[in-house]
């Protein structure tokens, strides 16, 4: 039993082990391995490659554009602020000339205003003094007149004689305001 045991295991060894293939599929494995990984290599990882590059320039591409964006958007609110704030001081700048303007303007129709008054003052006084004096010239006359009428009854002659008739108006008149 023991010689059929052992043809028995030399016959199972004998044929073919699962587990560890024949030298000639070994051999055909191999080459087609090699085959496949050169074809595989030659063609289709170039391929890989490219796409794979392609799309890291993609994404870096990208990444640069939206830094640049990002750049560009910063540099766009940095101007924007400062033509803000130069909009801003312009306008405080033309607040304060039109406050100045307006006072300046106030002040120069007040002394207009006070030049006119002052002007109509002496006008109105000038007319006064001159209509004044108009009253006067024409009460001497017209007193003189009266008294060189009045003298003339009273003295009983003619006191038509027109030198005469002034030295007793004047007398007359000095005589009236020294009473006052």
């Amino acid at each position: 039993m023991l010689s059929s045991t052992s043809a028995l295991l030399q016959s199972a060894e004998a044929a073919a082990n699962p587990l560890i293939p024949k030298t000639a599929e070994l051999i055909v494995g191999v080459i087609a391995f090699a085959l496949l990984f050169l074809v595989l290599r030659s063609r289709v990882v170039p391929m890989f490659e490219k796409a794979y590059s392609a799309r890291t320039e993609a994404i870096q591409g990208g990444m640069e554009k939206a830094e640049k964006a990002q750049r560009d958007a910063e540099l766009a609110l940095q101007q924007y602020t400062a033509q803000l704030a130069d909009a801003r001081g312009e306008a405080q700048k033309i607040r304060e000339e039109a406050r100045v303007q307006g006072a300046a303007i106030i002040d120069d129709l007040r002394s207009k205003a006070q030049e006119e008054a002052a002007r109509i003052t002496s006008a109105a006084a000038a007319q006064i003094e001159a209509e004044r004096q108009q009253a006067i010239t024409s009460l001497r006359t017209e007193v003189g007149t009266l008294a060189t009428q009045l003298a003339s009854k009273i003295v009983g002659e003619a006191l038509e004689d027109q030198v005469r008739q002034s030295r007793i108006v004047d007398r007359f008149l000095e005589d009236l305001e020294k009473s006052k």
